[in-house]
């Protein structure tokens, strides 16, 4: 069985460190950035933020529901955040690097599928790919929103709006 990589890109006009804070957040920036039609439900289990935490999601894709239990780990801090399901080992990452003098950052989101034979692994990606566009471009309005308050507030740059 082959592996299929959903992937999906935007640059978004934000510093990295204000998108990887929300992204982070599993309390707070994090929930508000999940398509409500495709992701059912956000639980923190343990943690909160970044590495260490546990949470619990579900999911509706293409008529079906499923529930994952995933590890948050930070391979580079401030700039990878990975996602590991603790029983599928399925891996979705988010990818944050800065463009230019760092007002601009280009935030990347993968999921690796294993074990899935060749049409269910292609239709996944193809649906995943389409969550992640929606995803990104929630993800850009908090931070530009983000963004554009601590530019009016220069005492507070890097806290992550409040949702």
């Amino acid at each position: 069985m082959k592996t299929q990589t959903a992937i999906a890109s935007k640059t978004i006009n934000a510093p990295a460190e204000i998108i990887y804070n929300i992204i982070a957040d599993y309390r707070n920036g994090h929930p508000h950035i999940l398509p409500r039609q495709y992701f059912l439900s956000l639980d923190v289990e343990e943690g909160g933020f970044g590495a260490g935490t546990i949470v619990n999601f579900t999911m509706r894709l293409l008529g079906q529901t499923q529930s994952f239990r995933s590890i948050i780990t930070e391979p580079q801090p401030g700039r990878l955040l990975v996602e590991t399901d603790i029983k599928s080992q399925i891996l979705t990452s988010f990818h944050v690097v800065p463009i230019g003098n760092g007002g601009q950052s280009r935030l990347t989101i993968t999921t690796e599928l294993k074990g899935k034979n060749a049409v269910e692994g292609a239709i996944a990606k193809l649906v995943l790919q389409k969550v992640y566009r929606e995803e990104l471009e929630l993800i850009a309005e908090a931070a530009e929103d983000s963004a554009a308050i601590a530019r009016s507030n220069p005492v507070n740059k890097t806290h992550p709006i409040s949702m």
